[in-house]
């Protein structure tokens, strides 16, 4: 004998089934979390007085995202070419044109001829981007220092063990 029943079927049940997994299952949390975490590092950077005044004023009207944090996480500090930064960073080679444009334009980096190539570029950070670069690291140290006090420093270590396993070791260039 069969289990099912018509009420079962109906797209809209009275009490239907238990989903709230759906917001809470381990990839959700981490999405959040990284939206959570990459909001505050934006937010912290767009306080820094030693940020340029440009771009701290861009980052305090939400205009440099999370996504242009893929170049600050991703691009070598001796440059590198377009193609190898969009694959580090897991995006497509014409997103990341697109940010590296944007961030050429804010004086962030520069592409500059490949010595190992005539016809390649290289995106390389400009002066103002290696400064970009250093409130990214103290934006960062803060926020995992908050992060370490709001949870505990046992657990937070625990996540970082974790999570770093679960990434295969793979911590970024």
């Amino acid at each position: 004998m069969s289990d099912f029943s018509p009420a079962a079927a109906s797209p809209v049940p009275s009490q239907g089934p238990d989903d709230r997994w759906r917001q809470t299952h381990l990839g959700r949390l981490m999405g959040s979390a990284l939206r959570r975490f990459d909001a505050r590092v934006l937010q912290l950077m767009a306080r820094n007085v030693e940020v340029p005044l440009a771009l701290s004023n861009l980052a305090a009207r939400d205009q440099v995202t999370a996504a242009h944090v893929h170049i600050t996480r991703h691009l070598a500090l001796s440059g590198d070419r377009l193609t190898d930064l969009a694959q580090r960073a897991g995006m497509t080679k014409q997103a990341m044109a697109h940010l590296v444009d944007q961030c050429e334009a804010w004086g962030l980096v520069t592409r500059a001829a490949d010595p190992l190539d005539a016809r390649a570029r290289r995106v390389c950070f400009t002066p103002t981007g290696l400064a970009w670069l250093q409130a990214f690291r103290d934006a960062v140290a803060q926020a995992e220092a908050e992060f370490r006090a709001e949870v505990g420093n046992d657990v937070a270590t625990v996540v970082a063990i974790g999570l770093e396993a679960y990434a295969g070791g793979d911590t970024g260039a």
